[in-house]
């Protein structure tokens, strides 16, 4: 790696680790050390994608990325001396789809050299738990490139799904899976009988493996359903988990359960549609009721604290405690947290921008605030207390931040009792709601296992 993209990965990596609660990376091993590799990822959240695969892959990364991007003459000598090759996208620069054939003679010497490159062959973001209908660029490129070494390049063709748990939160999970190598042989036999059927084969190949990365839902209408089972019920499955297994948070696999999830849900739209009708009505009622009292499932799922004084002595401890670090926190990185989130309200032309918009805002406002405070303390005191000053920034950062999600959550604990106490029957209605819909969900899932286990044995 040349200095000035060591210089960017470094510095991504930081502000990734900053802005993400943790980034998981499975089967990191199945990208080669060298040679050549093209890794096929979906693209659900802008330049953060980028900035992931970069920060976590241990080898120089070269991207595909719309030549739109190089229209601005500075950040186009920038990105060409990191390697990147633009590309034209149609709904871009429609006239200039022919130089096209740049890009790819670009993407041929690279792989010549041993490269590898990144391609996002969807062609655009998008916010939908998919992965849409892929472009046929990456088999282009991929046999193209093994045709004219006569299938001995070695081209390594890998898909890579990029899952967020949250994506325009700060500090949320990313977790990054690279599926097996696909293999070129059988495809590069046909390419050389019939071109564009082997580029369809391969596409579709390559578009089942990217899927088989992801949270993938076929059928648009059953995003909301599932996303509502999952707030419902995936933190129950995580405990029931970390129970029977004696697991730890951590350890428990959540994008298996988000994917399980998936599938049941649409297991039983084949087998049983009138079940998750009623399913979906009464979960659309609880949300309704949820959102009358401006409620969130989380404080009616532990409902009020019944562990007595000795509990609340502790969190009032614990708040007093931390009250001053609180404080010093809201002073010293405050703006730079609120405005990045205000941009990105304001700026961000669509969601998948949103936490681009965001991260970058943060990574430009933390250092200019906190490098004035730091020039400030060190002219009113010594050097030594403005570097102890410095290095207290981050950390106290985000306990302010885990702070403010505490203060967030006995808001909502307040408003659950205010609605027990004032609202008895509403109250009621949402608890009994809730407890319906979990009874539903607990036999739905044992029929779904059951049956997966009498599939399994079928076979």
């Amino acid at each position: 790696m040349d200095l000035l993209y060591r210089t960017v990965r470094a510095v991504g990596r930081f502000w990734i680790w900053f802005f993400f609660k943790s980034v998981q990376v499975r089967s990191i091993q199945r990208i080669p050390r060298q040679g050549p590799v093209l890794l096929c990822a979906n693209h659900p959240n802008d330049l953060i994608d980028s900035l992931l695969i970069g920060a976590v892959v241990p080898r120089k990364v070269r991207f595909l990325a719309t030549a739109a991007l190089f229209r601005n003459p500075i950040l186009a000598r920038i990105l060409d001396a990191l390697g990147v090759i633009p590309v034209y996208r149609r709904q871009d620069d429609p006239d200039k789809m022919d130089r096209n054939v740049e890009a790819f003679e670009a993407c041929f010497r690279a792989f010549a050299r041993g490269d590898l490159i990144v391609i996002y062959p969807e062609g655009t973001t998008h916010n939908e738990p998919r992965v849409q209908r892929i472009k046929t660029g990456a088999a282009r490129i991929a046999l193209e490139a093994e045709h004219r070494h006569d299938g001995r390049l070695g081209l390594a063709v890998i898909p890579v799904g990029l899952n967020f748990e949250a994506r325009k939160s700060f500090r949320g999970r990313v977790l990054i899976c690279v599926g097996e190598p696909i293999p070129l042989i059988s495809h590069l036999e046909v390419y050389r009988r019939d071109p564009w059927q082997a580029v369809q084969d391969l596409t579709t190949e390559i578009q089942r493996g990217m899927e088989a990365q992801v949270v993938h839902i076929d059928r648009m209408d059953l995003t909301a359903l599932v996303r509502s089972v999952e707030t419902l019920y995936k933190d129950d499955l995580v405990r029931e988990l970390q129970v029977e297994r004696g697991l730890s948070p951590d350890q428990v696999d959540r994008f298996r359960l988000s994917r399980t999830i998936a599938d049941a849900v649409c297991y039983f739209v084949t087998h049983d549609p009138g079940r998750v009708e009623r399913l979906w009505h009464r979960l659309q009622t609880y949300e309704t009721l949820l959102a009358e009292f401006r409620l969130q499932d989380k404080v009616v799922r532990t409902r009020w604290r019944t562990s007595g004084p000795r509990v609340w002595l502790r969190d009032l401890g614990l708040g007093l405690l931390g009250l001053p670090v609180f404080l010093y926190g809201a002073l010293t990185s405050g703006l730079p947290y609120w405005i990045p989130r205000w941009l990105a309200r304001r700026r961000a032309r669509k969601e998948t921008a949103y936490a681009t918009v965001r991260f970058l805002a943060s990574a430009l406002l933390f250092p200019l605030f906190w490098g004035g405070e730091t020039w400030l303390v060190a002219t009113l005191s010594n050097p030594g207390i403005a570097v102890a000053f410095l290095l207290s920034l981050p950390l106290t950062g985000l306990l302010t931040y885990h702070y403010l999600g505490g203060l967030a959550r006995l808001a909502q604990e307040l408003r659950f009792l205010w609605l027990v106490w004032i609202h008895r029957g509403a109250a009621r209605r949402i608890l009994a709601s809730r407890r319906w819909i979990l009874e539903e969900l607990e036999q739905a899932k044992e029929e779904y296992l059951k049956a997966r286990r009498e599939q399994l044995q079928g076979r």
